[in-house]
């Protein structure tokens, strides 16, 4: 017999902070709610990204490794945590159970949104660059936020636009069914940037975060030589 009135602990210290949002990020992009009222999990093949999970929420959980859907090789790395008050309030801020095509608003505090955003881009976002060739010496990069609930990129691409004043662009498609892709070109990823990376000592994805130094260093360069 179960002991009455017993309520449960959290394992995870709800409070609003930077590393917080930014875990938030990571969940609404990567992440998944089961159904049991619970559990919850983030897998990914950087072990990086379930450190700085696990940094931001400031907890210390043992980290599986499992196989993706297509193999039997066990290549991601998989943290579940157990929490029911860290689960209602996730489901409280818009997180849901099956929430990659139904994920819309996510409620945030406006002061932390870009550390959710970055959150979000390391999670399910890209970036890349590359040389034009329909222009001499035209350097190109996009910033890119990605996911398969239409829902989900407008009201991202409104709270972007609403703090920044960028527009950005919106493209679907996608192997595995239709995902969407809300995209920012160079000017306007100058813009999202710094926003994101505004204080060297925020957590982030180092992969990610060298891909955009080096393509600002390309971008700088260029700048020199004709300016």
């Amino acid at each position: 017999m179960g002991r009455v009135g017993v309520k449960p602990k959290g394992r995870v210290k709800i409070e609003w902070s930077a590393n917080f949002a930014y875990a938030i990020g990571l969940l609404a992009s990567d992440g998944c709610l089961y159904n049991d009222g619970r559990h919850m999990s983030v897998v990914s093949k950087d072990k990086e990204m379930i450190d700085n999970f696990q940094k931001a929420l400031s907890i210390n959980y043992n980290v599986g490794k499992k196989a993706g859907s297509a193999s039997t090789d066990k290549k991601y790395f998989n943290l579940q945590i157990g929490d029911v008050l860290f689960y209602k309030f996730l489901m409280g801020i818009g997180l849901t159970p099956a929430k990659s095509k139904t994920i819309g608003e996510i409620k945030i505090p406006s002061k932390y949104f870009f550390d959710f955003l970055r959150g979000s881009f390391d999670g399910d976002g890209t970036f890349y660059s590359y040389w034009d060739p329909r222009w001499k010496s035209s350097f190109m990069f996009y910033t890119e936020f990605i996911s398969a609930s239409r829902k989900h990129i407008d009201w991202l691409r409104g709270e972007i636009k609403k703090r920044v004043k960028i527009n950005g662009h919106i493209t679907s498609g996608g192997k595995d069914g239709v995902t969407y892709q809300l995209k920012y070109a160079k000017k306007e990823s100058l813009e999202i940037i710094k926003k994101m990376y505004y204080n060297p000592k925020v957590i982030y994805l180092s992969r990610k975060r060298v891909k955009i130094v080096k393509a600002l260093l390309i971008e700088k360069r260029q700048q020199k030589t004709y300016s």
